[in-house]
Order: structure tokens, then C-alpha cells, then sequence
């Protein structure tokens, strides 16, 4: 057992449930494609990091998918915003680890030395966050539970990295900012990547070797 864990959101594989506001562009089916896509990706950048990995789950536990195969601890999201769900993960984590670090299944620019990077910088700095373009975070790391950076937030706004910056400055956390990426929401965010999103099948194709 590690004394740090790798916390990854994701989100059930449900048509009209996954990037509504990509579907509203290119269709239910297609955003289910670019997301299962998303989560392909994740998988592959995540699943040689030596730490304690867990797979948070929106709605279920699947069975038998690319996150079950003993690597990941599986489990699902607890709580009703998304704000509440990653507080009570981190909560929760606390109790057996020394750093903690969560990532969401959006952002096709992430890779494995950004996320061990964010491990690192956890050893100088009270909090690492990974800005997005949008305005968000795509990766959010801590060394100690925080509940005052969810609490009162309004997430999918262009605001919350700036609240969370606030948040922490009032709190004299010492913050660390990782590489601004692309968070995948929009079309335009879409063909911002070099995913060939619009050639995807409806079944993703397997994982590559994972990178370090």
C-alpha cells in the first residue's frame, strides 16, 4: 500500500448521459463515443503510476469494463454536487493516505508525467491544482482533507479555479499550478485535441501500453 492515492471520476457509459453539451453538436451516439474515448485515455496514462488508484464511479460500479482488472479500486461518487462527491472522496481518502490527488475523464491533454508531477509538488506545496482553459480545474491534489475549497462552489462556470485560488489564499495554503490544459466540453474544445473524434467506432479500440 501506497501512503498516496490517485482518485479518478468518471462518469457511467450511458447514451444522453455523458457530455450533454457535446451531444447537443454532434449527437448522443457520438459524444458516447468521444467519452468512452476519454475514459480509454485516462485508463492508459493512469495505469502504470505507482501509486494507490481508485475509480470512482457516477452512478454504479460496472463490472467486468477496463477499470476492473485489479488495479483500481472501484467504488462509486457519494453525495448530490459534484463539489459534495469529491469533498467526501477526499474525506474518505484522508483516513489512509498522506496525499491525495483526484483527476476527472475529460481532459485528452493529461498525461502521466503531469499527474506524477502533481505527487511531487505535493512535498513543498499545501495544494496542486491543474487549471483549465475553461476556467476549471482538471486536476486538484492536497495533503490534508480541505472541505472549505468545495464548500459554496458553482462548478461548470469559468469561475472555479478563481474561487478555489481565493479559497486557499485566505487560507494561507501555499498552492502550486500545474500546465493549462483543455478540458473537453464543447466541439470547439473537441478539435482543439488530435483525438480523430469524428472516425471513432461505437467500441473504443483497446489500450495502448501505458505511458510513464
Amino acid at each position: 500500500m501506497s501512503d498516496s492515492l490517485l482518485m479518478i471520476f468518471v462518469k457511467n457509459l450511458i447514451p444522453g448521459m455523458v457530455k450533454t453539451r457535446l451531444a447537443a453538436d454532434i449527437g448522443i451516439d457520438k459524444a458516447l463515443d468521444v467519452y468512452q474515448e476519454l475514459v480509454h485515455h485516462t485508463h492508459k496514462i493512469t495505469k502504470k503510476i505507482e501509486v494507490d488508484k481508485a475509480v470512482y464511479y457516477s452512478e454504479y460500479v460496472e463490472i467486468e469494463d477496463i477499470w476492473d482488472n485489479g488495479d483500481y479500486k472501484l467504488t462509486s461518487q457519494k453525495g448530490f454536487s459534484l463539489g459534495e462527491k469529491m469533498s467526501n472522496a477526499f474525506d474518505e481518502a484522508f483516513d489512509s493516505y498522506n496525499k491525495v490527488v483526484i483527476i476527472g475523464s475529460d481532459c485528452y491533454d493529461l498525461n502521466s508525467k503531469i499527474i506524477l508531477s502533481a505527487f511531487e509538488m505535493l512535498e513543498e506545496n499545501d495544494v496542486v491544482v491543474g487549471p483549465a482553459k475553461d476556467g476549471g480545474y482538471y486536476l486538484l491534489g492536497m495533503k490534508e482533507y480541505l472541505p472549505q475549497l468545495f464548500q459554496d462552489k458553482v462548478y461548470s462556470t469559468d469561475s472555479v479555479l478563481k474561487e478555489l485560488l481565493a479559497e486557499a489564499e485566505e487560507l494561507e495554503l501555499s498552492v502550486h499550478q500545474l500546465p493549462t490544459l483543455n478540458d473537453i466540453d464543447t466541439v470547439d474544445d473537441l478539435k482543439e485535441t488530435d483525438m480523430d473524434w469524428e472516425n471513432l467506432g461505437a467500441d473504443a479500440a483497446e489500450d495502448d501500453e501505458g505511458e510513464v
